[in-house]
């Protein structure tokens, strides 16, 4: 990730067409009235087809402890989405990803957190392989478990406040047969 001269790691600052218009520090991007800025979403599967969904860390500053994909970032400015999501992918679930590719590329959408923390992104969406287990970071992850993704989109429907509304919005935008 590109950082500024103090050591701040930096995030893209998007218009609402989605054009750059500046970075900030990630610190101070997710707050009660986040600007609209760029991320990514990864969900990952197995070589058997079963889908990784993780439980957020307990300390995460939104969303804490609900379930989700596998995980997210904030590319850096001038960094391209692949290599942002092998970044991401070794600082969060430790495992590299493969085969990766776009689902969603126009995902975009708006939460707030109970504690009123915003997520404000244009967030394409990716699908990846792995050939291992992960081992996540303990900051980033609280637990996760390889699912068949029909009992996760059940499980979204049943019980979508256990899980991130960027996830159950994202499943509900998934295209048949990916």
């Amino acid at each position: 990730m590109s950082a500024s001269p103090e050591g701040t790691d930096l995030v893209l600052l998007l218009d609402d067409d989605g054009k750059p218009i500046g970075t900030a520090p990630k610190a101070t991007v997710h707050t009660t009235d986040t600007p609209l800025h760029f991320a990514f979403s990864v969900h990952v599967v197995n070589p058997l087809g079963r889908m990784l969904v993780t439980r957020r860390a307990l300390g995460k500053d939104t969303f804490a402890g609900v379930w989700t994909n596998a995980f997210c970032g904030h590319p850096a400015p001038g960094e391209t989405a692949l290599d942002a999501i092998a970044r991401r992918a070794e600082a969060e679930i430790g495992i590299p990803v493969r085969e990766v590719e776009i689902v969603l590329p126009h995902f975009r959408y708006r939460a707030t957190d109970a504690n009123g923390i915003v997520e404000n992104e244009i967030c394409p969406v990716f699908r990846a392989v792995v050939d291992s287990d992960p081992k996540p970071s303990s900051t980033e992850v609280a637990e996760w478990v390889w699912a068949e993704p029909m009992s996760v989109r059940m499980a979204v429907s049943a019980a979508p406040f256990a899980f991130s509304p960027w996830f159950a919005l994202q499943l509900a935008a998934w295209p048949a047969g990916k």
